[in-house]
């Protein structure tokens, strides 16, 4: 077991999205924790949305499992059908193959924090 010195983590800022895709997800920050410790079936990452930032386009995973938990702020989880408000303490989840994309936007005025975890089956 060690200690993830967060601020020491591998970060990845900006949106690897092609034009004009990348706009909605360029003002955010993904501190890699599972990378800082050699995880490799698990993802983890802290990831920090500004102010009108989306964490990613709207997505699906065909075999990770995935699970958002929001530490500080408050972001909208969007999803084909419906949109809900997440804040500190909330959380959600997201089956593999389930084809209701999702993703979340920070429509307000603070930063938002959240943890982000995936999980991808042993091959």
């Amino acid at each position: 077991m060690k200690k993830i010195e967060i601020e020491r983590a591998p970060i990845s800022a900006g949106s690897r999205y092609p034009e004009p895709f990348d706009a909605p997800c360029r003002n955010k920050a993904r501190h890699r924790l599972a990378v800082a410790v050699g995880l490799k079936q698990i993802g983890i990452n802290l990831l920090e949305l500004e102010p009108g930032a989306w964490s990613s386009q709207r997505h699906w995973h065909t075999q990770a499992e995935e699970f958002v938990y929001v530490l500080e702020g408050e972001v909208v989880l969007v999803t084909e059908g419906s949109e809900e408000i997440l804040r500190a303490g909330d959380c959600a989840g997201f089956l593999p193959g389930d084809a209701d994309g999702h993703h979340l936007q920070n429509r307000s005025g603070a930063r938002a924090r959240d943890r982000f975890s995936r999980w991808w089956p042993s091959a």
